[in-house]
């Protein structure tokens, strides 16, 4: 028993962070009547469409069989559609379609196709906890450069990163966890680099139909000469209420296509096929759903921002358009882990601790605000606003 025990003490998995989202499951979960401003997902169901297009996936048995790893055709003909028409890319002979079970399968697919063991991947800080795992998992070094003060990226200080083993620049806009929508000329300037560097720019596209104040989404893979070095990751996990469905596509240049089979084939065969029509009925309904929803979301969001202005002396709120989620930099020598704490023991409200984030230099909070209906969503506010207030004024 010894010696097992030696031998699985020493595993790569060592090294990777441990999910906190559980954790702070958890910790509800022996608080009840905790209300959860911690999981980013939409409060509402997918789309009838997707529900019924499931009769057509049973009408067919061959549907029970293995099919394409890159997805069927039914579902990347209507990805290929919607790419064009919403995102100004186009599929080309320099790059393509594949679908995956949601984009941090293609986030990892990314890595292992274009690494090797010590390369390097540089994230933005805040940067997005999976991403920094998946890189770790892969032997490889995620390098962190700090974003501004309004978490919009450097694009100096990226360029100043790159060394001869970076592979890839990591964007994600809309931003988790900031909310943060990055300009057309930040986005089109880290493309450019890293088309100069010959290396790749990883897009993660996760919230493209979260913006705000008139602002607009943009995809790096619709700049000019961009398709060979640009991979772009997209989810219908938040759009389409489609979080446990696991369906994601990416758009990769043509020349990875034999790498991400290989890693797909041997990680997962094919998407859930199932999932697959479910996703065709959701962009067959398009992205007029996700947009009727988004009164809602924007009256929380608004709301949420005049309750958080209430205590600005102590909470500092980045001015944001995009995704559901606000990123508080707090006044407090407390640990952001013991702030969570005291709010789900003490006020019944959850966040997740900004350390989770790569934030290690004060105190930090991801509040999302996506997962509940108005009125729970209010009673949140209320609750994190008293709490923040109560416990730093008492700390």
């Amino acid at each position: 028993m010894g010696s097992l025990t030696a031998m699985n003490s020493n595993s790569r998995m060592d090294a990777v962070q441990s999910p906190l989202i559980p954790v702070i499951g958890e910790m509800i979960h022996q608080n009840p009547g905790t209300i959860s401003l911690g999981q980013g997902v939409v409060s509402y169901p997918p789309p009838q469409q997707a529900i019924d297009c499931i009769q057509e996936f049973l009408s067919n048995p061959a549907n029970h069989k293995y099919q394409a790893v890159e997805g069927i055709p039914l579902l990347t003909e209507a990805i290929k559609h919607k790419l064009d028409q919403e995102n100004n890319i186009v599929i080309n002979e320099d790059n393509c379609i594949f679908v995956t079970a949601g984009s941090n399968m293609a986030f990892l697919n990314s890595l292992l196709a274009i690494t090797s063991a010590g390369d390097e991947i540089i994230l933005n800080t805040p940067y997005y906890f999976n991403h920094e795992m998946a890189i770790t998992m892969a032997n490889c070094q995620p390098i962190l450069v700090a974003t501004d003060a309004d978490y919009q990226l450097e694009t100096d200080k990226i360029l100043q990163a790159i060394t001869d083993k970076t592979k890839a620049v990591v964007t994600i806009s809309p931003n988790n966890p900031t909310g943060v929508v990055y300009s057309v000329e930040s986005l089109a300037k880290v493309n450019h680099i890293c088309r100069q560097k010959g290396i790749y720019h990883i897009s993660d596209e996760a919230y493209e139909y979260f913006t705000y104040n008139n602002i607009k989404h943009i995809s790096p893979a619709s700049f000019i000469n961009s398709e060979k070095h640009t991979i772009s990751l997209f989810s219908l996990s938040k759009a389409y209420g489609f979080a446990s469905w696991r369906i994601g596509y990416m758009v990769i240049p043509q020349h990875l296509l034999m790498a991400v089979k290989k890693v797909q084939d041997t990680n997962l065969i094919c998407p859930p096929v199932i999932s697959q029509y479910a996703a065709l009925g959701a962009l067959q309904t398009g992205i007029s759903y996700c947009q009727k929803h988004l009164p809602d979301i924007t009256f929380v969001r608004e709301q949420f921002l005049q309750k958080l202005s209430s205590i600005s002396d102590i909470c500092t709120v980045a001015e944001t358009a995009g995704a559901f989620y606000f990123f508080l930099k707090i006044e407090t020598k407390i640990s952001d882990f013991e702030l969570v704490e005291s709010l789900i023991k003490n006020y019944q409200v959850a966040v997740i601790p900004g350390s989770t984030f790569g934030m290690n230099n004060g105190c930090y909070l991801r509040v999302a605000y996506g997962a509940l209906k108005p009125e729970t969503a209010l009673e949140a506010i209320k609750r994190l606003v008293r709490g923040l207030r109560e416990i730093i004024s008492n700390y």
